[in-house]
């Protein structure tokens, strides 16, 4: 079987996440893994991974665009701040277990963006109303060609995986576990 390379796998896909993958391929080359409908780079630049979709989604903040690029970073986020992380930008996605914050947009610079804003929420510098204000200042300074500090680069450091992640907290011990087994096994042979 032939391998194809990135830009042969989005021939076929929709001109909104075609076009946007175009812009991974260019800068980062052909990714690590793929499949039909996506295509993975494993440490590119500052990112644990990025991961372009086929599937892309309608999203309206700050104006409407296209999600389909996941940049994603090692970040644990407290369990607090999930909430306001949710009301800040429904498309920066955290994974507590795995210890990953990732954003999904149309292209890295606005990834940049919504993960520096996240961590100003985290961190305290910034609540929800003043992120999403940022956003769309930096937004709309990006199309007049002004300075955008925020979706140059990573203004934090990421976290390393090794530390990221949270397991959480067991509920159940290892009595419980043992006692539930012989329970369903004595059912087991009942019936």
């Amino acid at each position: 079987m032939h391998e194809r390379n990135g830009s042969q796998i989005i021939q076929d896909w929709p001109e909104e996440s075609r076009e946007a993958t175009q812009l991974v391929l260019d800068k980062y080359g052909d990714p690590q893994e793929t499949t039909p409908t996506t295509l993975v780079w494993l440490n590119p630049g500052p990112w644990k991974r990025i991961v372009a979709s086929k599937t892309f989604y309608q999203h309206n903040f700050p104006a409407p665009h296209i999600d389909c690029i996941e940049s994603v970073i090692d970040y644990q986020v407290p369990v607090d701040k999930f909430d306001e992380l949710a009301k800040f930008d429904g498309s920066v996605i955290v994974e507590r277990t795995a210890g990953e914050v990732s954003a999904r947009c149309h292209d890295e610079e606005a990834n940049f963006l919504a993960l520096n804003l996240m961590h100003d929420i985290v961190t305290g510098e910034k609540n929800v109303a003043e992120a999403r204000a940022y956003y769309g200042k930096e937004f709309l300074d990006y199309r007049k060609k002004k300075p955008t500090p925020y979706m140059q680069k990573l203004r934090f450091q990421s976290a390393l995986q090794s530390k990221a992640g949270d397991p959480d907290d067991s509920i159940l011990s290892d009595d419980d576990l043992k006692s539930a087994v012989r329970e369903g096994k004595r059912d087991t042979d009942v019936g």
